[in-house]
């Protein structure tokens, strides 16, 4: 199947919330070797000026990964999953990731270029912060690409 060029343009809406909880900071900043004392200790945090655990920047990969599922999952994009090679990642933060927010994203494929039988694609989601009455503040841009081989490649 080969990838579907009309995908350029697309976009898919905000899907189910993630909670940022304070465990998951710290497991997160664990497990990328992250060692600023605000990542585990709420006082840390909050003497910095923050309402609690500030997660490492990359935490955002969480969040865009589970927006970017639904291009990979679309049946019309025409992705074959184990042909996916990740190319790039980029982050802009707006402001930090914190403990107690619930976070939304929403996909949208900013280009489709062919490539010898797959393609190169490029997303960006943007992450925002629900409040308790339903508005969002942003809280970051990702932008990835991901190289779908084509066949025999």
């Amino acid at each position: 199947m080969t990838i579907n060029p009309d995908l350029q343009g697309r976009s898919y809406p905000a899907a189910e919330v993630y909670d940022v909880g304070r465990e998951k900071i710290r497991e997160f900043a664990r497990a990328v070797k992250a060692t600023h004392p605000a990542h585990f200790d709420v006082e840390a945090a909050k003497a910095l000026g923050h309402k609690d655990l500030v997660a490492p920047p990359t935490f955002a990969i969480i969040i865009a990964q589970r927006a970017d599922a639904q291009l990979i999952e679309d049946p019309d994009a025409g992705i074959d999953f184990s042909r996916v090679v990740h190319a790039d990642q980029r982050f802009i933060h707006h402001r930090p990731i914190l403990a107690g927010d619930r976070l939304v994203a929403e996909l949208h494929v900013d280009g489709v270029r062919a490539m010898g039988g797959g393609a190169m694609i490029t997303t960006r989601q943007e992450i925002f912060a629900l409040a308790a009455d339903d508005s969002r503040e942003s809280v970051a841009t990702t932008t990835s690409s991901i190289l779908v081989r084509g066949e025999g490649q």
